[in-house]
């Protein structure tokens, strides 16, 4: 198929030069044409880029003879596109280098190839329209499709969505993810898609795409002028310890780091100067095990600015990540609420584990153990914590966060998020940068505010439009101190979920395979 049949002038010689490629040279022009598409993840944001990779994986799948060829390409693009989108996770292996040396040149390439199955799923079912413009379409919802299947497959994986590419910094992001709160980043990302095949639609599809962009722009703008909803007078000090990975669990230093996040408490609550405090350590801050050891939480406490008798001890004074046993085979990756007399207020087990790096997953068992005893216990799922003195708060322990659709308990609305994560493992990459952006969608998609506290960084405080209202940046020890923003009415994605992008998805999917029919 040439690039005429479905393309712009501009686009008409380099389309031919595409569609007349076979074989591995077909395969090598995906792989390359899926490394540049990720140029436009965060944090480098190069949206330009999917103006070329999107149109050439078009032209790719246009002219593959049948559905296994098309498979094939898809997945040598998604390939080249996780490849680069995922380069990161060698960071958290080189932390224990001497003991996992190995899997440096295996994990990367490994997780990317599975990665790409399922872009090569949504290529496949793309090849079963009508060449020509509705080859975009079916791409577009086939795309989004698959992504919601691997938020679920084996545990689920949601990253490098490419809805995330809008979460620019400053006041376009904050304009470009609104719509996020009708239809989620995976409606960002259907159009996305359709934005990105534009080149190679004729006038009307090019005019299309236009309105589209208009729309979306409109009601970033008409969302951001709405009032700001009230604020519930609460101040947030998120602590950020910035301690290296290879020191959290060093015994002979758990005293100075925990003498560190003392200090950075009493220095930040001071700094605050309010009645009405927060206190936000991140994911496994405590060397200590908080459930055995009163004294620990009561040392927390007085430096969160808690009394240990009157009317403010029974106030929730601080939200602590630490490891608990607490009578299971294998302990729990916990976040504590702790009053001001360091009594144990309300507690919250992360439930969404990560494979390999939290518990052994029984679906892919492998001859060496890579997590010790096992790993954690999953909590039981989505909780809200319901603390006295404060709003009813949604806990969310690291990459909790990447999950759209899954952090709220049902029935049980939040006032506010909170995320506790450490990203000390992937050093200073894209890692905790995309991480950050996911949980800024987060607030946006659910219209709540979110207190991110990280280890090593980025802390920051969004409000319920993603607006950034402070941070603190990678590899720096201090505090966030801010006023928590206040909450808006539950979001259309809050009540929908995730059937939402999914129906959107299935019908802009059925309308490509339909354009068969429309113009045959």
């Amino acid at each position: 198929m040439s690039a005429g049949a479905i393309g712009a002038r501009p686009w008409r010689h380099a389309g031919t030069w595409l569609a007349g490629l076979a074989g591995w040279r077909a395969d090598a022009a995906a792989l390359g044409l899926g490394a540049i598409s990720a140029l436009a993840l965060p944090p480098l944001f190069l949206l330009p880029a999917l103006l070329l990779a999107v149109p050439g994986l078009l032209v790719l799948i246009g002219a593959a003879p049948g559905v296994r060829t098309a498979a094939r390409r898809g997945f040598w693009f998604g390939f080249g596109c996780n490849l680069i989108g995922l380069y990161w996770v060698t960071e958290a292996i080189l932390v224990e280098a001497a003991k996992f040396w190995w899997l440096v040149p295996l994990a990367v390439p490994a997780l990317a190839a599975v990665m790409a199955v399922f872009i090569a799923a949504a290529c496949a079912l793309a090849r079963l329209a009508r060449p020509g413009w509705p080859l975009v379409p079916a791409l577009a919802g086939a795309w989004v499709l698959t992504d919601l299947a691997r938020q679920f497959v084996l545990t689920g994986f949601p990253w490098n969505l490419w809805g995330a590419d809008w979460a620019l910094p400053g006041r376009l992001g904050e304009i470009f993810i609104q719509p996020a709160a009708l239809v989620s980043v995976h409606g960002l990302t259907l159009a996305t898609m359709l934005l990105a095949g534009a080149p190679l639609l004729g006038r009307r599809g090019r005019a299309g795409a236009g309105l589209l962009l208009a729309a979306w722009v409109g009601f970033g703008v008409w969302r951001l002028s709405w009032p700001a909803p009230k604020a519930p007078g609460l101040t947030a000090v998120l602590v950020q310890g910035d301690v290296a990975e290879g020191q959290k669990w060093d015994r002979a230093v758990a005293a100075h780091i925990f003498a560190r996040y003392l200090r950075l408490t009493r220095e930040g609550v001071a700094e605050a100067g309010a009645n009405h405090t927060l206190v936000v350590w991140p994911e496994t801050a405590s060397p200590y095990l908080l459930g055995s050891e009163p004294a620990v939480r009561q040392a927390i406490a007085a430096a969160a600015g808690g009394s240990p008798t009157g009317p403010a001890a029974a106030r929730v004074v601080a939200l602590v990540g630490a490891v608990r046993f607490g009578g299971h085979r294998r302990p729990r990756n916990s976040l504590f609420a702790l009053t001001g007399a360091g009594i144990v207020a309300g507690l919250y087990d992360k439930h969404h584990l990560v494979p390999f790096g939290e518990y052994q997953p029984d679906w892919l068992p492998l001859p060496i153990q890579l997590v010790p005893g096992g790993g954690f216990a999953p909590g039981p799922g989505p909780r809200t914590l319901t603390l006295p003195g404060l709003p009813p708060i949604g806990p969310l322990i690291c990459y909790e966060a990447i999950f759209p659709g899954e952090i709220v308990q049902p029935g049980h609305r939040p006032a506010l998020l909170v995320n506790v994560t450490n990203d000390a493992w992937f050093g200073d990459s894209s890692g905790p940068r995309q991480h950050l952006v996911a949980a800024r969608l987060r607030a946006v998609e659910e219209g709540l505010p979110l207190l991110r506290a990280a280890n090593t960084g980025i802390s920051a405080v969004f409000g319920p439009r993603g607006r950034l209202v402070a941070r603190l940046g990678l590899d720096r020890a201090g505090t966030v101190i801010a006023p928590v923003p206040g909450k808006l009415p539950a979001t259309l994605f809050a009540r929908g979920g995730l059937w939402i992008p999914f129906g959107l998805a299935l019908g802009v999917l059925g309308f490509g395979l339909a354009g068969r029919r429309i113009v045959g």
